[in-house]
């Protein structure tokens, strides 16, 4: 029987306080894409990685903002078994994104992830 690996992501996975988003804007490297900004962070202070996204009144209302942020949200929690350890990585979603389906954020995702090397595949 197969090994099976938890597809959760948990809280604790998670950037939340300004402080963490503030220290990957000013200690990280940012990543421009057409629908998103990538930071990411190198964090050798903590196992496994973190991830925070971040969705401004821009994008629209709270609908199209939640909206994004649980797309932004379900890509990494989909590719968290190949994002390398000890990174904090923060995605900005651009004004665009709220009009983006699914799949062209995922594509968008994985594309700066891969320029920003946190995908160990």
């Amino acid at each position: 029987m197969p090994v099976r690996r938890s597809l959760s992501f948990p809280k604790s996975r998670r950037l939340t306080r300004a402080s963490e988003f503030e220290r990957v804007r000013r200690e990280g490297r940012a990543h421009h894409g057409g629908l998103l900004i990538l930071g990411v962070l190198a964090a050798e202070e903590f196992h496994g990685f973190r991830a925070g996204f971040v969705t401004g009144r821009r994008l629209g209302s709270a609908v199209v903002r939640n909206r994004v942020r649980r797309r932004l949200r379900e890509i990494v929690r989909d590719h968290q078994q190949e994002i390398v350890d000890a990174k904090w990585i923060v995605t900005i979603a651009r004004a665009n994104a709220a009009h983006a389906s699914y799949r062209q954020l995922e594509d968008e995702w994985l594309r700066l992830a891969k320029r920003a090397f946190i995908l160990a595949s």
